[in-house]
């Protein structure tokens, strides 16, 4: 038997954190066993799905990477299908038509509430042999086995029963003739041969209903797999005031999507004290059986340290490449060659920890010119500093190579010269070219920021302590 699971979202919203982690378990699944990833969009829900909703989820499945394998198919396309279903249970006694108004049904739910007992519709059409005098709409429900046990088999939470008696005959098709929820996923999965159903817990009141129909249709039952839930930090439901929830909020916050795949497999799961994964080992390594019974809680502490770790990870041209439309939406320059903005991605890449704020980080490599914060240069560009500074300047002027181990060597005289700690002379350069007290070493940033740059911020630098003192510093 091939495995053939399925991501079935309805085109309302936005693609969120549990439809994706829903997403990723289907796809990791079918991909592990070699089997097939269906994409389906249940639609019927015509007055709020919409195309943009549509092209949402497929582009957000195509950045994290979750490839499918048939689809995307569309239930309103469907229809006919769910018609002839509907007809077969029907013609077999598994469904009947039910031709109470609305309002009818409501007035009996009123009154069985009244009297102390369940709103469930109370079967009136059941067993009726013939058509009542002057109706001609009706709905069909599913005629459900009045006793007996519907059992869940969950690969996850283990067995699950319901009562039959406990279940109403539920509506498969409307008086409009469009076909329900519940229909449409099983005639769904058995025209689709879905062997797995992974899917969030909040679905495990549904299962017992679909397990019937499969029954009704004569159809092989799919495994069930209840994930849990997706909890905040408070441990209520996460929802927007935890903070972003839509999978395209955390690109646009810089974050790679293998890093969001990598947490978004570990709400839930997890392969022995293994933290960081790439996506092969995702499929080599995921497997229900370590899925957990208990809700995952969502740590965005957690994720932006795994952002950091896949950022670390990747080479450095590869994160220059990714960076550069976060540089253009800060309003920073592009750098067209690539190569150098690598070496500049690579002194930066154990500190940044997204790409947003990788991108703020390049500013002072990028830009011209960098003007020093105010703190920064009360602190470090003062006129005791200007004459070692002025002696590095034209040292470092007349340089070659222009590489870091030369540069070292032009400090290192000057240090000699007046005395002087590193410190007290790499401190005011950086905030000279950087604009600020912290960047990556000083000698690996001048490197990189190359002769023309350096030369340049350190003459502006002086000028700046000139202007202040009222003297040319000799």
């Amino acid at each position: 038997m091939q495995v053939r699971t399925r991501f079935p979202p309805s085109p309302t919203g936005h693609l969120h954190i549990g439809s994706a982690r829903t997403a990723l378990f289907n796809w990791l699944f079918a991909r592990h066993h070699g089997g097939r990833f269906v994409l389906r969009f249940e639609d019927t829900d015509r007055e709020r799905s919409t195309e943009a909703s549509v092209a949402e989820y497929l582009d957000g499945l195509a950045w994290l990477g979750l490839d499918w394998d048939e689809g995307p198919f569309f239930q309103t396309k469907r229809y006919p299908l769910y018609t002839e279903y509907g007809r077969r249970l029907l013609e077999r006694g598994k469904a009947y038509r039910c031709w109470c108004t609305a309002e009818e049904i409501d007035a009996r739910r009123e009154a069985a509430l009244a009297a102390g007992g369940r709103p469930a519709y109370d079967r009136t059409c059941r067993d009726l042999t013939g058509l009542p005098s002057g109706r001609t709409a009706f709905t069909v429900r599913f005629r459900t086995p009045l006793d007996g046990q519907t059992v869940i088999n969950d690969l996850v939470k283990g067995p699950v029963g319901f009562q039959n008696a406990d279940l109403d005959d539920f509506i498969i098709q409307r008086s409009d003739g469009t076909p329900v929820y519940n229909f449409c996923v099983v005639v769904d999965d058995v025209d689709m041969r879905i062997t797995h159903i992974l899917r969030g817990d909040d679905h495990v009141a549904n299962s017992p209903r679909q397990i019937l129909l499969y029954q009704a249709l004569e159809a092989s039952l799919p495994q069930f797999a209840h994930l849990p839930l997706i909890l905040g930090e408070d441990r209520a439901r996460l929802s927007k005031r935890h903070g972003a929830t839509s999978v395209f909020e955390y690109r646009d916050q810089g974050y790679l999507s293998e890093a969001l795949v990598n947490f978004l497999a570990r709400l839930g799961w997890s392969h022995g004290d293994q933290e960081i994964f790439t996506r092969a080992e995702l499929i080599e390594h995921f497997s229900l059986d370590h899925v957990g019974k208990a809700s995952a809680v969502f740590n965005g502490e957690k994720l932006l340290w795994l952002n950091f770790q896949h950022m670390k990870a990747l080479p450095p041209l590869e994160l220059a490449n990714l960076v550069c439309p976060f540089l253009e939406q800060s309003g920073l320059p592009v750098p067209s060659d690539r190569a150098w903005l690598a070496r500049a991605v690579e002194t930066l890449q154990q500190r940044a920890k997204t790409l947003v704020e990788l991108a703020q980080s390049l500013r002072f490599y990028v830009c011209d010119t960098v003007e020093p914060t105010a703190k920064a240069a009360a602190a470090h560009l003062r006129p005791a500093i200007a004459p070692a500074l002025r002696d590095l300047m034209d040292n470092l002027e007349t340089l070659t190579p222009w590489d870091a181990s030369t540069i070292e060597q032009g400090f290192l005289k000057v240090l000699a010269t007046h005395n002087l700690a590193l410190g007290k002379l790499a401190q005011p350069v950086r905030v000279a070219v950087t604009g600020g007290t912290e960047s990556p070493g000083i000698f690996e940033v001048l490197d990189v920021l190359g002769h023309e740059r350096t030369i340049s911020r350190l003459r502006a630098a002086l000028t700046r302590l000139e202007s202040a003192s009222g003297t040319r510093v000799p």
